[in-house]
């Protein structure tokens, strides 16, 4: 409400002012800082509710419809705080190594280089946490353009957040998986741009998951990790807290992409990230707030008519006939 109060402060003043337009700059970057914490509050608040009061499954679909709803806002809102202050705010200097970038759009965006920045960075963590960690294969391939480096108009720091997640992931479960072995399995990147898709596939041998917990890792209710203090957690990745893999999807799906996993269960996993190769498709994928929303919290969840085995496979060792 704070922040809301902030911004209509400048609704009748004039924008052709260049101090208007500064104080108005300054306010949408105290704005943007003031919710700098909300995805680790949001997510403790998950967490500290789910331990008190369990899950059933029609609150877990409530839980995250609204929250997919609620961080693609964000993302949505922190997109155009994000655009406005890069490109009117006086202390910003243009990047040299990105010229032409548009405020957060890079009109060429480099996918590979995005790729290993992401890479450098989840390695450094997996460093620190496991004293080694998996090298990296990158293969690129380029079917508009033949022998050309893989560019699209994106907005790096978004593919950049769905890249680390996905090496954070992948690199944790090669190092428990191989824990043994002093020569661990490289994580390997296929990056292809065709005419309508640029597809982003990163396969690691973690040893994968079962089939029936794959929708589990987009659940924000669920994670494979431990959960981390909240204390520090400007200092250390959220891992643990649930919210990166399905947060990731949606950054994936806010320009009409999307990101899906594949589990070869004792081997490891397969992820792809689709994002649009033509920018006249990105168009934003934002939640509409009607009366159909609304009822989707009020309607009664019907029982499934397909028969539905149990959660967890049975102990056969004390299974009697």
């Amino acid at each position: 409400m704070q922040s809301l109060q902030d911004i209509l402060e400048f609704k009748e003043k004039d924008s052709d002012n260049p101090e208007t337009v500064r104080n108005f700059t300054d306010t949408l970057i105290t704005v943007r800082n003031r919710h700098n914490d909300v995805v680790p509050t949001m997510a403790q608040g998950v967490i500290e509710y789910r331990d008190c009061f369990g899950v059933d499954p029609v609150t877990s679909q409530n839980v995250q419809y609204f929250l997919d709803r609620f961080y693609m806002s964000r993302i949505s809102i922190r997109m155009l705080l994000n655009q406005h202050t890069l490109l009117f705010g006086e202390k910003v200097e243009a990047n040299p190594a990105h010229p032409k970038q548009i405020g957060s759009i890079d009109p060429n965006c480099s996918v590979v280089e995005v790729i290993e920045d992401a890479y450098e960075n989840a390695k450094r963590l997996c460093d620190l946490y496991y004293m080694s960690s998996p090298n990296l294969e990158i293969e690129e391939s380029n079917a508009k353009s033949r022998g050309q480096p893989v560019q699209v108009v994106y907005v790096p720091s978004h593919l950049y957040h769905m890249v680390f997640e996905l090496f954070k992931n992948s690199m944790r479960a090669t190092m428990e998986n191989h824990l043994d072995k002093n020569d661990h399995p490289p994580v390997r990147v296929n990056v292809t741009l065709g005419n309508e898709d640029l597809t982003v596939k990163i396969s690691d041998r973690g040893g994968g998951v079962p089939l029936r917990k794959v929708d589990l890792l987009f659940n924000y209710m669920y994670s494979t990790a431990p959960y981390p203090r909240v204390e520090n957690a400007r200092a250390a990745p959220l891992a643990g807290f649930g919210y990166g893999l399905p947060i990731s999807r949606l950054y994936a799906r806010y320009f009409q992409g999307d990101l899906k996993l594949y589990t070869l269960e004792g081997y490891g996993m397969d992820a792809l990230i689709y994002i649009k190769a033509l920018s006249t498709d990105s168009v934003e994928r934002l939640p509409v707030y009607n009366k159909s929303a609304w009822k989707h919290y009020k309607m009664n969840h019907e029982a499934d008519d397909w028969c539905v085995p149990s959660s967890e496979p049975k102990d056969m060792t004390t299974f009697r006939s």
